[in-house]
């Protein structure tokens, strides 16, 4: 028998040899983890003390009683020291992509004035002449609300060329060299669904919406293979150390699905991945599946992400009423509403998974009526048709997510984030249907959550806390913005453990600590139910284990 330590192990072991139990009959186990308080996920049951494993999947879980058949000579013990534990954390919604290349790129975020953001770009700019700058995550609340101008950085930066996301990903500033190279200038129109912001003299200011930023990051260089999958990597550890085991990967592109699946072969996959592609590539998906099937429970595929609008911050996301703070503004759809009807008409006919983008309110409205008509039909087709983000919504809509069986997936470190600011574009009536997680839950929808990493933290216990608090990151809400839509620490691990497997079809062998389950949990240095929440980013992850393995322990 191996001893990961003393105290309860020892104890455990002298025990079971005291006992006389019989081990050669008996299908051992690999690992036993003793000693803790495991929240199982199971819904109504009290907390267990012991988990065994065997090869990637759970054998027990349950009492020390529980787990003692199952420990053999070469069984490793691991004692919890009263640790509390927990199903593996899933995000619902990255773009990994960018969250992993962030991860060595200009950091932005937080930026508090204009004069630091000019700084942080020309200290990048002088240590890496010449090379793409990008990255970023800017936010110009932090400083009033003005949009940057290409003037303020191109003294600083030169032939640097600059194209750094606001931290929404709905829009890129550039400087005057990113500009010439991507070929955008006065002469240029705005693209269906995006918008190049102008000055007096009409010239581009170098802030770029939606799907102009696209245009612009399409004449960016491509990373090779070997710098994606050592940023992957890099992501994936970042990941482990915040107690992620799987991510759902909205990505842009093929190129993060053809990473993961080199990485895989290579047996270098750290976290599990459902790997989602554009909507529009639907036909092409099918085929894909046709040919390669659907991966395994290390990496899936099969998922498509499609989009109705912007953002809120970028003044991009598609409202009935205009912005308060826009009054001509309502907001833009990335795709008229016919064109994605059929794209999701299409997608349901190969048996694929749709999610979706919509931010505003007419968004989410137009969505759900659309899912709606596609649904008819279709029988007991098990669909699970989700919305990303469901960010602002009519008390109706709010009602919909249950009686459609469309999945709410929620990232609720936005919401102590834009609460800092979101008064400037709406009114109250609007935001008391913003973030609105517990009224879904309360109307029997189904609430998942995750990040949106890099727009926010790849961080559950992050979001744990603002789904629980509440409090924006500017402090000015101590008792909670919107507060009625606060959520108990139960329901919001749920919504990242059980929930998020519901939403990636794996509810059958993830996000549970139960028998016959994969073997990915997470251990916290503090239990979430006794602690004040307020506390609750206080707490460390100690242990992640994916696949019956450890893939990051505290020092």
């Amino acid at each position: 028998m191996v001893l990961k330590s003393v105290g309860a192990a020892a104890a455990l072991v002298a025990g079971l040899l005291v006992s006389g139990t019989a081990f050669a009959d008996a299908d051992h186990a690999d690992r036993v983890f003793v000693g803790g308080t495991v929240w199982t996920g199971e819904q109504g049951e009290k907390p267990a003390s012991a988990i065994a494993v065997k090869g990637d999947h759970i054998m027990a879980v349950g009492s020390k009683d529980d787990v003692w058949p199952f420990i053999d000579t070469d069984t490793e013990l691991v004692d919890l020291k009263g640790a509390f534990v927990v199903p593996g954390f899933i995000d619902n919604h990255v773009h990994f992509i960018l969250g992993s290349f962030n991860l060595t790129q200009v950091d932005l975020r937080g930026t508090p004035t204009k004069e630091e953001f000019i700084r942080r770009i020309a200290e990048r700019a002088r240590t890496h002449p010449g090379e793409w700058m990008l990255g970023g995550s800017w936010d110009q609340e932090y400083w009033g609300g003005e949009m940057p101008d290409r003037r303020w950085i191109d003294d600083v930066t030169g032939d640097t060329p600059v194209l750094v996301s606001r931290y929404d990903e709905h829009s890129l500033f550039a400087n005057s060299a990113a500009l010439k190279l991507v070929g955008i200038d006065a002469d240029t129109p705005d693209p269906e669904g995006g918008v190049i912001l102008r000055d007096a003299g009409g010239r581009p200011t170098g802030v770029l919406k939606d799907a102009a930023k696209e245009m612009a990051l399409a004449k960016v260089p491509a990373p090779s293979d070997q710098l994606m999958e050592h940023t992957f990597r890099a992501g994936m550890q970042h990941a482990v150390e915040h107690g992620v085991t799987q991510v759902h990967d909205m990505g842009w592109d093929w190129r993060s699905l053809h990473t993961y699946e080199r990485l895989r072969d290579k047996g270098q996959l750290e976290i599990r991945f459902y790997s989602f592609v554009p909507l529009a590539d639907w036909e092409q998906m099918a085929d894909y599946i046709e040919k390669n099937g659907r991966g395994d429970d290390w990496l899936r595929w099969g998922g498509l992400k499609g989009f109705v609008d912007g953002s809120l911050g970028s003044t991009t996301a598609w409202f009935h009423k205009p912005y308060l703070d826009a009054p001509n503004d309502t907001g833009l759809t990335m795709v008229d509403m016919k064109t994605l009807e059929e794209r999701v008409i299409g997608a349901v006919s190969k048996d694929l998974h749709v999610a979706i983008h919509a931010i505003g309110d007419r968004a989410n409205d137009e969505l759900l009526d659309i899912y709606k008509r596609v649904a008819q039909g279709k029988g007991d087709r098990d669909l699970r048709f989700r919305i990303e983000h469901a960010q602002h919504l009519t008390q109706d809509a709010i009602k919909r997510f249950g009686k459609q069986h469309v999945i709410a997936s929620m990232q609720p470190y936005h919401a102590i984030d834009d609460g800092r600011w979101a008064a400037k574009r709406l009114e109250d009536e609007r935001l008391k249907g913003t973030y609105a997680f517990r009224s879904i839950m309360d109307s029997k929808g189904r609430v998942t959550f995750g990040s949106d990493w890099p727009v926010a933290p790849l961080d559950p216990i992050q979001g744990i806390y603002a789904a629980v608090t509440r409090r924006t990151i500017d402090d000015k809400n101590p008792d909670g913005w919107y507060p009625e839509q606060k959520v108990s620490v139960e329901q919001a691990l749920v919504a990242y453990t059980r929930n998020n497997a519901y939403a990636g079809f794996q509810d059958d062998r993830l996000g549970l600590i139960r028998a016959g389950y994969l073997a990915d949990f997470v251990v916290l240095s503090q239990n979430l139910f006794k602690v004040d929440p307020v506390t609750i980013p206080d707490t460390k992850v100690l242990r992640t284990v994916v696949g019956g393995k450890d893939r990051f322990v505290a020092n």
